[in-house]
């Protein structure tokens, strides 16, 4: 799930940077310390979509920096347990799936594709379902369920654990399959 986040705080404006407008200025510095970064319990931090600046700011001994306090807005991105997400297929390896979900990836376990047992294979790179035949690979577009979210090590890693076995869930292809035959059966009952 997507957010937007207001936040304040106080920003250095390096000497460099000092001959651009301070709202500019501002946004830069934050956009290099915030994108891409990872905030337990909060997600992904995507952009910098905002910030307004004190006009005064304050120097430190031994400094050249301009420090001004700020109120900025950061678009992030949340993953939530039990959320459905569309992704592609980014990765296929014997034990599972990476798949892009927005500007993270998520992780499907070989047991959490189908209601079966799946084999790899290799060469190809796909996984294929022993009794339905289904095969998933690299740039497959699927559906899928949160199951786990972690946060995790000093790198601050997020990891996403994504399941595929309840209905109305997995490659698109067969969602599309499975919907077309349940509206092409007549419904059942002669009810008055």
């Amino acid at each position: 799930m997507f957010k937007l986040i207001e936040c304040e705080g106080v920003v250095r404006v390096p000497p460099s940077l000092m001959s651009k407008p301070l709202r500019e200025a501002v946004l830069e510095v934050l956009r290099r310390e915030y994108c891409g970064q990872v905030i337990r319990d909060l997600g992904v931090v995507v952009s910098v979509l905002d910030a307004e600046a004190s006009e005064y700011g304050v120097i430190l001994p031994s400094d050249g920096a301009l420090y001004h306090r700020a109120k900025f807005t950061l678009l992030v991105y949340q993953p939530v347990m039990q959320e459905v997400v569309e992704g592609e297929v980014t990765v296929v390896e014997a034990s599972g799936l990476l798949v892009r979900i927005g500007p993270v990836e998520g992780y499907i376990h070989r047991s959490q594709i189908l209601d079966e047992v799946v084999s790899y294979s290799r060469e190809q790179s796909v996984v294929i379902g022993e009794r339905s035949g289904k095969v998933l690979r690299k740039g497959d577009r699927v559906r899928a369920r949160i199951i786990g979210v972690g946060y995790g090590g000093r790198r601050q890693t997020l990891r996403i654990q994504l399941t595929m076995k309840q209905p109305y869930l997995g490659k698109i292809e067969w969602i599309e399959e499975e919907l077309a035959k349940s509206v092409a059966k007549p419904a059942k009952g002669g009810g008055r």
